[in-house]
């Protein structure tokens, strides 16, 4: 599993032109699923990213990352994105063969967004296999890679 989070001030999904899912403040969550992914990578992804330490404590004037997406009460945007399984070592066309097959992706992608609600968080997501345009006002920026 490949998440890329990203520190947002706010992000939006739109399929078709509708807006489908629009943060605030919080996470943008692109999400990969391997074809070898079970529910255990899924715990572990969202565990951490609930709580790394990504915003910085206002209240005393530094700027280390101290605070949690929970700790702020931040939002999350989840957007699949299967093409972050793209291995382009080889040729010029990138080779998907380890990402999951749609319908176990959908599932494994369905359970994480929903272990992402147990939080209490706010959680908006895009459309799953649709094209979609994402609009993400990066905060920092702060980007990083997940895997596990």
């Amino acid at each position: 599993m490949r998440v890329v989070v990203q520190r947002v001030q706010s992000s939006q999904v739109k399929v078709d032109g509708v807006v489908v899912g629009k943060i605030g403040q919080g996470l943008n969550l692109l999400v990969g699923i391997a074809d070898t992914d079970t529910e255990a990578e899924l715990d572990w992804m969202v565990r951490k990213c609930l709580d790394l330490r990504l915003f910085p404590d206002n209240n005393g004037g530094s700027d280390r990352w101290e605070k949690s997406v929970q700790e702020i009460g931040g939002e999350l945007l989840v957007v699949s994105q299967f093409t972050l399984y793209g291995d382009c070592r080889k040729g010029r066309r990138p080779s998907f063969s380890r990402s999951a097959a749609p319908e176990s992706a959908l599932k494994l992608y369905e359970k994480f967004v929903e272990k992402l609600r147990q939080s209490g968080l706010r959680v908006e997501t895009g459309k799953f296999g649709a094209m979609m345009e994402v609009s993400i006002e990066n905060d920092g920026p702060v980007t990083l890679l997940l895997e596990k």
